[in-house]
């Protein structure tokens, strides 16, 4: 009997399923179909050249994690392999970052008591968890989130990241063992051991850093991280000063069976707090990266999509037995350098990290750490920023503030907490410039049309009796009772006696239970004084707020005015003496 044919799909169900399949892949299998030979050969290019910086640098990235080195490649190649799919920018490379890397070591060591195998399963399953929030937060579009992070904050928190991992590196740099309670203590343990330093160690990693930033200057397409790792393995292997110095070691061949990560539910519960900090973080990352590399050609990364990617990316990193990934400025502004045009570039990358996986092992494990922690200080002194610190300084006072406090706010309290803090300081600052905004009273000005602010133009004066008053931010319960206190502080300075008000609410977008209660009691003070209040350019949906709130209710209908022309019209009219 021969088989039943299948029912046709239907119409509208193609449709989304041709749209699923064509749009939704990534730029990089798109990329796959194209005929530009230029283009593609700047693929191949930039994807070589990515990937001889990757392997190095994201090794060194597994030691900051606090796992061997080999579990950085794995964490790579998850990440290179589902963002191509899934990811929303044609450049942006993925994989183990520093932010990421040092978060993970802060969440997982106090929870793995020393059991290295634990630890282990407790970093892939830390790298599941941040992919299950991050595909949460897609489909609860949460995508904004990436805007609550100021550049004041970022600045200060990446400063902040920066140090630690210096703090963090400096055992290896000179061979002395420094242990200490977080950053702080790390360092003072470093300074008490001073005497302990071992020169050769010191030497290499010294080197090391020369070269790298040699490299940066004179020669910015050379994989330099690649180039100093090599040198510095040849220098251990031939000089015998260098000998003895502590290596990678045994590199495990191949990729591990992809699996989750052997943990009961009380672990993954334990992992859910410090996974939201890994995904703000990561997160912020890839949007704020992408957007710098974005360009004509390469639109800035839709934050939706990317919080899918970022999801997609750590899961795979977490079931390859890795660590939470996240995006790698140096890495992407490598490839466009060397030529990349699209994620075309990143499987190539892909590629030549599973050949040096399969057959790699001997050379990776020749590398010293001291080399290796030479990439990480290297990359954490990138990450300061003195010009933006400057920048910020001549702007606003206040602001430059807010960038110190968010590096104290990591030093002193961690890195998780410091996420945090970081983000509590943005809303923070945000409240406070919307709690405290510019009002102004307007006039009009000689010879200039329209109404402005009585301070800004020579010669601007009000109506006698008619005070027109703009706010200018959202009236929410933060500032309801400044709105409240500047404009009985303008009626009160005004002269003659005010007979009209006339609130002027364009720059008024939203409007809060507590602010409409606030706007009641004005309205309800002003009218027992004998003061008339009228509003004007209420927006249609603060309209609508206004007559949930019940303001609607003390202002009369006749009184609420398209433009400020019609109700300075209509207070003229209805103040004119009969005659």
């Amino acid at each position: 009997m021969p088989a039943p044919i299948p029912a046709p799909i239907p119409g509208p169900a193609r449709r989304r399923l041709t749209r699923l399949v064509a749009g939704g892949l990534g730029p990089g299998l798109r990329a796959v179909r194209r005929r530009d030979v230029p283009a593609v050969r700047g693929d191949m290019v930039g994807g070589l050249t990515v990937a001889a910086y990757l392997v190095p640098q994201v090794m060194a990235y597994a030691g900051v994690a606090g796992l061997p080195p080999v579990t950085g490649l794995w964490a790579a190649a998850g990440a290179l392999a589902l963002y191509v799919v899934l990811g929303s920018s044609r450049l942006l490379s993925v994989g183990p970052e520093s932010t990421t890397a040092l978060l993970t070591a802060v969440a997982v060591a106090p929870l793995a008591a020393g059991d290295p195998a634990r630890y282990a399963q407790l970093a892939a399953g830390l790298a599941v968890v941040v992919g299950i929030v991050c595909v949460i937060g897609r489909f609860a579009r949460l995508g904004f989130l990436a805007d609550l992070l100021s550049r004041p904050v970022l600045v200060g928190y990446m400063a902040g990241i920066a140090l630690i991992m210096i703090f963090g590196q400096l055992g290896a740099l000179t061979g002395t063992e420094v242990v200490g309670d977080g950053p702080m203590g790390e360092l003072w343990a470093f300074l008490a051991g001073l005497g302990s330093v071992h020169p050769p160690t010191l030497v290499l990693s010294l080197s090391a850093l020369v070269l790298l930033g040699i490299g940066a200057r004179w020669a910015p397409r050379t994989p330099m991280p690649l180039v100093v790792v090599l040198l510095a393995s040849v220098a251990v292997g031939v000089v015998p000063w260098f000998a003895g110095l502590a290596t990678v070691g045994t590199v495990p061949g191949g990729f591990p069976v992809p699996s989750a990560p052997a943990l009961d539910l009380a672990d993954y519960r334990s992992l859910v707090l410090p996974a939201l900090g890994v995904a703000v973080v990561g997160f912020s990352d890839v949007v704020l990266t992408g957007r710098a590399f974005a360009d004509r050609s390469d639109p800035a990364p839709d934050p939706d999509r990317e919080l899918l990617a970022l999801g997609g990316t750590n899961v795979a990193a977490g079931l390859l037995a890795g660590f939470p990934v996240s995006s790698s400025g140096s890495r992407t502004a490598l490839g466009r350098t060397a030529g990349a045009r699209s994620q075309l570039h990143s499987v190539v990358a892909l590629v030549m990290v599973v050949l040096v996986l399969l057959l790699g092992g001997d050379l990776l494990a020749t590398m010293p750490r001291a080399a290796l922690g030479a990439l990480v200080v290297y990359a954490a002194v990138r990450l300061v920023e003195p010009a933006e610190f400057r920048r910020i300084a001549s702007f606003r006072r206040s602001e430059l503030l807010l960038a110190l406090a968010t590096v104290a706010a990591v030093l002193v309290l961690g890195v998780l907490y410091g996420v945090l803090a970081a983000v509590a300081l943005s809303v923070l600052d945000l409240i406070r410039r919307i709690a405290r905004p510019h009002s102004a009273v307007l006039g009009f000005a000689p010879d200039v049309p329209g109404m402005h602010d009585v301070g800004d133009l020579p010669g601007t004066a009000q109506i006698p009796g008619l005070l027109v008053h703009r706010y200018d931010a959202p009236l929410f319960f933060a500032n309801a009772e400044d709105f409240r206190r500047s404009v009985r502080d303008a009626v009160a300075d005004a002269a003659p006696p005010v007979r009209w008000v006339v609130l002027d609410l364009e720059a008024v977008t939203e409007l809060d239970i507590t602010a409409a209660d606030t706007l009641c009691g004005l309205v309800h003070d002003l009218d027992s004084d004998g003061i008339v209040v009228a509003v004007a350019r209420a927006k249609r949906e603060l309209v609508a707020d206004l007559a949930a709130g019940g303001v609607l209710d003390a202002v009369a209908p006749e009184r609420l005015f398209p433009t400020l022309p019609t109700a300075v019209a209509a207070y003229r009219e209805a103040t004119t003496e009969p005659s």
